[in-house]
């Protein structure tokens, strides 16, 4: 392949344009390009969707694009000039999104190498439609628009020159589809993050002592990350006389309520909200030096990097069994689930734990390794080495193995 020929990012998220010409962007996406352009041997672009709506992602900030290391394009995915965008490009990484079901057909009839990228299986986005969507045929409507959508995703599976999933759930729908189906575990955690052994085994000492234990929740206090259960657990432990300390970190339209509800029952002195922490400075510190289990009651299987990070802070998981953790748990991680919404089996679970503190112990050393051979320079590494063997439409199957990253 010549290697100036450019990889052309068409993500999900949306480009929101101030008046002063900046764009709202996340953290995690501009590290994520950043990447891109470290690895790429030739020009790195973005192609986004123009809107006027606010993420209610939690790192979003505004840059001025022409700071950036990488180019930036705002247009509409359905506007012609984007076949010009395409044309010379070495490979293009699409989305399963229905603003982007065009984009495969057209890289197929330009010629170019396109990739998809996806990490939401149908089940998942029907476990959203039935969180969100309260009115009965308005969520009949929208799971049988997703699953409407789902017969083009596959369809595009088919067409892609090569497949990167984000979490089992979409690698094992579509791997059977593609021989060049790459499965790979999101994080924002680098190499020189991943908790030093001799700062976990110091943390480690507090379970030795039979101390409270101390839990944690981090990201979006909405329905679909099971945010309203955290209150109804910590209330389950209390009534099972489990010793605990609870930390609640994140924002979200439910952080009100998870307030009002831990006041009401006299939580207060187990159970706090110290509202959104920063990733590197604040969240990724306190994992590894003050929590010894990670409560996680998410109600869908959104390959969250939630699971990486606090497995890099040596932090084992207790959660709802989403497709997303199972799948986890199905790759050896150690780790628990219960059924989705058991928010007392969840807290049962967390009780047992409490008298069993070697095994929540060993975890921790587990966890931690698991996470070491996946972060966030080899996730990339993974995915820019499958993106370069497609662009050079390379016979070899790359993704018919679990090659995770």
């Amino acid at each position: 392949m010549p290697y100036d020929r450019s990889l052309v990012v068409l993500p999900s998220l949306p480009a929101v344009v101030r008046h002063d010409g900046q764009i709202l962007l996340t953290q995690k996406f501009v590290t994520g390009m950043e990447q891109y352009v470290e690895r790429w041997p030739g020009p790195v672009v973005a192609i986004m969707q123009r809107s006027a709506t606010v993420t209610n992602n939690l790192d979003s900030y505004a840059v001025d694009p022409a700071t950036l290391p990488f180019q930036v394009r705002v247009m509409r995915y359905g506007d012609l000039s984007l076949a010009e965008e395409l044309a010379h490009a070495g490979v293009v990484l699409t989305g399963a999104d229905c603003a982007q079901n065009h984009v495969v057909p057209l890289c197929r009839k330009l010629r170019v190498p396109v990739v998809t990228c996806s990490e939401y299986s149908l089940q998942t986005r029907w476990q959203i439609a039935r969180t969100e969507t309260r009115n009965p045929l308005r969520r009949w409507r929208r799971m049988a628009w997703e699953w409407t959508q789902e017969r083009t995703n596959r369809e595009n599976v088919r067409l892609a020159t090569g497949v990167q999933c984000n979490g089992t759930p979409t690698f094992e729908a579509y791997q059977p589809l593609n021989p060049r189906t790459l499965l790979y575990f999101d994080t924002r955690t680098t190499d020189a993050m991943i908790i030093p052994r001799t700062r976990l085994v110091q943390r480690l000492q507090h379970l030795e002592a039979g101390k409270p234990l101390r839990l944690a929740f981090s990201g979006r206090l909405i329905a679909m990350k099971g945010a309203d259960h955290l209150p109804r657990i910590a209330q389950e432990l209390r009534r099972l006389q489990v010793p605990f300390e609870m930390t609640i970190c994140g924002d979200g339209d439910l952080r009100p309520r998870i307030a009002a509800e831990v006041a009401r029952a006299g939580l207060d002195s187990c159970v706090k909200l110290p509202g959104v922490l920063d990733f590197a400075q604040q969240l990724t510190p306190l994992l590894q030096d003050e929590i010894d289990l990670f409560v996680c009651p998410h109600r869908q299987g959104d390959p969250s990097c939630t699971y990486l990070e606090t497995m890099a802070c040596g932090v084992p998981i207790v959660g709802y069994a989403n497709e997303a953790w199972s799948g986890l748990l199905r790759q050896g991680v150690d780790g628990w689930s219960v059924p989705i919404d058991d928010y007392r089996g969840l807290a049962r679970q967390i009780g047992l734990l409490a008298m069993q503190r070697p095994h929540l112990a060993d975890a921790s050393v587990k966890v931690r390794e698991f996470a070491q051979s996946h972060t966030f320079e080899q996730v990339f590494s993974r995915r820019i080495d499958h993106l370069l063997a497609c662009a050079a439409r390379s016979e070899q199957t790359v993704g018919g193995e679990v090659v995770s990253g």
